[in-house]
């Protein structure tokens, strides 16, 4: 096969992970930041109540400043993929282009469009007129995140497509598979409540250190129980929209679920693990127990991947080795292949692609149709063919069993936070000790670390894939010198940390700041 640069490989993907992980600071405050500030609105425009504008204007300014820096993040990572990664670009171009378009022109325009009435609208156009706007922005900054989060599930789940010999390309043949494949539909409620969460956090977090300094007491007062409303449906809304996410993994990418639990052998009646410790040095055919210590619940990860308790539940060993009976999308039982097996037929593909190719130029009718249909049989295999080894199949399992884990325990806390501070709220009237003031900031960079460590066991627990089965990251990547990817990593993450910087400076000025009008 061919030799493939790995530091090339290596340095291209952190480059864009580091750009995918600051811009995933920015984005998710946008999603939910936007609702609630459309909410306070709403509440002004029903009541009249000026102290309603005043809470509005304020959350709508910190919306403002986090937006700005989120968009300057979000072309830089569009770009990236024609700069590191035109392979892929080439390969799948005619389908990942198009939600991206999608999202510049409808949803990028709308939010675009109403932000300045939003912001500079006040007392020029009506209170509709500006509360629909506002509504708009809203609406606007979560279709954005519709035709990305589309985009990223397709590479999860490619489907809608038909490959090209002809042209090497990958090419869009039902739109309506792409956007509401199951994959898709689930990743998007997911990403989205999980910022919707993160708003919440923020929200209760700066208006609790409000009350700890004894300021704008009304506004924390006010902007706490609408957040904690808003947080608490938005979290139970995440578990449950994470179930899913999780059941279409165990169906679609059974060695990333694997990856999550720490699975190195399947059974049936598979537990759950709540919380456990992994055997350092763990590989996928020794015989070391996989876990230091855990705690787990009987069978629910084969109820939870497969709505049957006793289902079987691949592990790594033997996604590695195949020969277990699995159900394929059209619900036919099937054998499954080894990953030796995957990587010749992938190889039969890649050759059979090149025959095709030949026989074109060739006017070889028949050797077009013969190894068109060879192509066609092994195609869904096609990836595997760049790979040498049949454990570069296997992500980072530590990283990723950790990050799920983790991320899970801080989902349930969110949960159990928001509802104790509506309790307090209903029963003791804001009596509300000083220590859980202080947890509600300390909520903030919890909220921020489950959201990243949601996209590491997307993205990690799906590697070596580009594309799930069809392209590798070494067969996606530019044709550059690593040393140019290592110079912009390097000054991208001083551009993006100065960014960081320069808006936690603006955001703490102006929430020390408070509401304009300086009221208590």
């Amino acid at each position: 096969m061919e030799h493939f640069d790995l530091s090339l490989v290596n340095w291209s993907r952190a480059q864009f992970a580091l750009t995918a992980m600051y811009h995933w600071v920015f984005v998710p405050l946008t999603l939910g930041l936007s609702l609630i500030i459309a909410f306070m609105e709403t509440l002004y425009y029903k009541t009249g109540d000026q102290e309603w504008k005043r809470i509005t204007k304020f959350w709508m300014t910190l919306f403002g400043i986090n937006f700005a820096i989120g968009v300057a993040t979000g072309i830089i990572l569009e770009f990236e993929f024609g700069t590191n990664w035109s392979n892929y670009s080439w390969f799948v171009g005619d389908i990942f282009g198009a939600p991206l378009a999608i999202e510049g022109i409808m949803a990028f325009f709308m939010e675009s469009t109403f932000i300045a009435v939003m912001f500079f609208g006040w007392n020029k156009v009506s209170k509709k007129f500006h509360l629909i706007s506002t509504w708009l922005v809203a609406l606007g900054a979560n279709l954005s995140a519709l035709w990305i989060l589309v985009a990223n599930a397709w590479m999860q789940y490619p489907a809608g497509m038909n490959f090209n010999p002809d042209t090497a390309r990958n090419e869009m043949n039902n739109f309506w598979e792409v956007l509401l494949s199951p994959v898709a539909v689930n990743k998007f409620l997911h990403t989205t409540s999980s910022g919707y969460v993160l708003a919440g956090l923020f929200v209760v977090g700066i208006s609790a250190w409000y009350l700890l300094k004894g300021r704008h007491i009304l506004l924390a007062k006010r902007s706490i129980i609408i957040a904690s409303v808003f947080g608490l449906i938005s979290s139970i809304y995440l578990a449950f929209t994470g179930d899913g996410s999780a059941y279409q993994v165990a169906q679609k990418q059974p060695m990333k679920l694997a990856a999550m639990e720490g699975l190195y052998k399947g059974k049936e009646g598979a537990p759950l693990i709540v919380i456990g410790v992994l055997t350092p040095g763990k590989e996928y055919n020794d015989d070391k127990e996989p876990y230091v210590f855990r705690i787990q619940i009987p069978k629910l990860l084969s109820f939870l991947g497969y709505r049957s308790g006793n289902a079987f539940v691949p592990g790594i060993k033997d996604i590695i080795d195949g020969n277990y009976t699995y159900t394929d999308q059209d619900g036919k039982q099937k054998v499954a292949l080894s990953a030796e097996q995957k990587i010749e037929r992938g190889r039969i593909a890649i050759q059979a692609l090149a025959d095709y190719r030949n026989a074109k130029e060739n006017n070889d009718s028949l050797g077009m149709a013969y190894n068109r249909r060879l192509l066609d049989e092994n195609f869904e295999y096609f990836g595997y063919g760049y790979l040498n080894d049949p454990k570069s199949i296997i992500p980072n399992v530590p990283l990723t069993f950790y990050s799920f884990h983790i991320m899970v325990g801080l989902g349930f806390l969110f949960i159990a936070f928001f509802i104790l501070m509506l309790c307090l709220i209903y029963f003791n009237g804001f009596k509300i000790s000083r220590w859980l003031l202080r947890l509600s900031i300390l909520m903030i960079p919890l909220g921020y670390l489950a959201g990243q460590l949601g996209w590491i066991v997307a993205e990690v627990g799906r590697q070596p894939w580009t594309i799930q089965d069809i392209l590798p990251t070494v067969a996606a990547v530019s044709r550059i010198d690593s040393s140019a990817v290592q110079i912009t990593f390097f000054l991208f993450f001083i551009i993006f940390t100065s960014l960081l910087i320069a808006e936690l400076r603006i955001m703490f000025t102006q929430i020390k700041k408070g509401p304009n009008d300086g009221g208590k």
